[in-house]
Parts: C-alpha cells; sequence; structure tokens
C-alpha cells in the first residue's frame, strides 16, 4: 500500500488519534494507540491482525529502524506520513519516537478459559497505578498465567503509560475487566477454582498453602488492599512476610512473590 501524507490537525486520523486519549473513547471504539518501535514491532510479529493503521514523522521514515518497520507494516496495512510538528500532538510521550499505531482490543470470554486445568489466573482489585499494573501484566506473562481479571475501580490497562509499561506482554494475555465480582467469584467457585487472596489480616504465610490445580491469586489495592467484601469470598489468605522496617510492598512486588511461588510449586 502507499504511504498517505498528512499535514493538517483537523485531518480525520489526527482526530481519531487524539479521541482514543480518552479511556470513554478507547472502551466505546474498542481501540488504542500504541507508540515506539520496540512494542509495534511486537504487535506487528505476534497478532498483525490487530493492527489498524499506523503513522510515522518523515525523519523516523528515514532511520533505519522506522524504515525497516514501515516497510513491513505497508505491505497489509495503512501507513500515513506525517510532520515532525504534527506528530507531537498526537503523541503521548514525552521524547516520542515517531512511530505509533492504533491497534483494536482483544475481547476475551472469561467462561471458556476457566475450563483449562492446572492455570493460574491473576486477579487485581482496583490497582491504581499504571507502572504497577504495566509491571504486574509482564510478570503474569513470563510464569505463563491465564489471563489478568480487573476489577471495577483498576486503572485502565489500555492507556499509555500502562501499555508502555507492559514493553508488549499487552498483546501475549487476555486482560479482562470486570464489573460485578459476584458474577466472576461465582463462576469461580462453579468451576472449583481456588481463591487465594493476599493480606495483612492473617496468620497463614504464602509459603504455607497448596497451590495445585487451577487457581486465582489475588492482589488489592496499593493503599486499601482487598475490598473488604471482596475478600470474604476468597478460599485462602495469605501474607508475605516483610522483615525490615516497612508496612507494605508495592503491590507489582507481591504480585511477582506470590505468582512465582505458585508457578514453583506446580513445576515440582
Amino acid at each position: 500500500m502507499d504511504i498517505l501524507y498528512i499535514s493538517s490537525e483537523d485531518n480525520k486520523i489526527i482526530k481519531h488519534i487524539n479521541s482514543l486519549k480518552m479511556r470513554k473513547q478507547r472502551k466505546k471504539q474498542k481501540k488504542f494507540v500504541i507508540e515506539g518501535y520496540r512494542i509495534i514491532s511486537e504487535c506487528l510479529n505476534k497478532t498483525p491482525e490487530l493492527i489498524d493503521y499506523a503513522v510515522f514523522t518523515s525523519n523516523a521514515m528515514e532511520s533505519s529502524e522506522g524504515k525497516r518497520l514501515s516497510k513491513s507494516l505497508q505491505t497489509t496495512h495503512k501507513v500515513f506520513e506525517v510532520p515532525d510538528q504534527l506528530f507531537k500532538k498526537i503523541s503521548d510521550t514525552e521524547n516520542p519516537q515517531g512511530m505509533l499505531a492504533v491497534v483494536n482490543m482483544t475481547e476475551t470470554n472469561l467462561s471458556g478459559l476457566l475450563k483449562e486445568d492446572d492455570s493460574i489466573f491473576l486477579i487485581l482489585d482496583r490497582i491504581q497505578d499504571p507502572g504497577n499494573l504495566g509491571t504486574i501484566i509482564r510478570t503474569a506473562v513470563s510464569i505463563n498465567a491465564r489471563a489478568v481479571i480487573l476489577t471495577k475501580g483498576s486503572v485502565d490497562p489500555y492507556n499509555s503509560k500502562t501499555v508502555r509499561s507492559t514493553m508488549g506482554a499487552v498483546f501475549n494475555i487476555p486482560i479482562i475487566e470486570v464489573d460485578d465480582n459476584s458474577l466472576w467469584v461465582e463462576e469461580f467457585k462453579q468451576n472449583n477454582i481456588r481463591l487465594i487472596g493476599s493480606t495483612l489480616d492473617t496468620k497463614k504465610s504464602y509459603l504455607d498453602i497448596d497451590y495445585s490445580g487451577t487457581i486465582g491469586l489475588m492482589i488489592g489495592n496499593e493503599a486499601n488492599g482487598i475490598d473488604t467484601e471482596l475478600l470474604q469470598l476468597v478460599d485462602d489468605k495469605v501474607y508475605i512476610p516483610i522483615l525490615g522496617n516497612i508496612e507494605s510492598l508495592n503491590a507489582s512486588v507481591a504480585a511477582g512473590v506470590l505468582l512465582y511461588k505458585a508457578v514453583e510449586a506446580k513445576l515440582k
């Protein structure tokens, strides 16, 4: 396909990209923006069907990486070229590389995933920090978790900061946003999936429980932990010992500890 040149910020493509800076529009259109050579390449290599179109600056087109990536995209996708100043108006990074792509979200049915044996699900209750969420998603992918479930009130997994923090992992695992906790919890119970919640309000260490079978590991909000009502529904409450003089662990660190303990138990 030919590369189309855009010079006006009134162009519909430019307006479309800017609209996706709002969570409401991302959810409505089921699309989001990714920026930079690494994550666009990751998406093109693993899930090219998700890419809607890409935009490059004139300078990025001349770089070795940009030239190679834009040519690869051209064979199957629409590619637009814009001047540097116009790209700055659509970019959401401080030092843009001059390349972005609009991609489609994937929708996954939770019920189908629950039928698989010996899986690890990660449930995040109202995680607020984009960096934390992105890091947790990367860690979940690293241990081959089956899915990440986000409860209502969690940060948007498709905002630019979260997506950057995932380093491309956002394309490698189902991310499911849920509004009603009672519904997904009931599905877990019906499928005999044990829920393990991380909390300081217990005397049971994360070292002292059984991680066999399909399980759901739950991490709570950075400031308040797991919602009180939701915590009452878990099968096991566990704490991660803190030996030094701090009150709690970062949510992404806690998630990493539990995920790797669970996968370690399954590898024995």
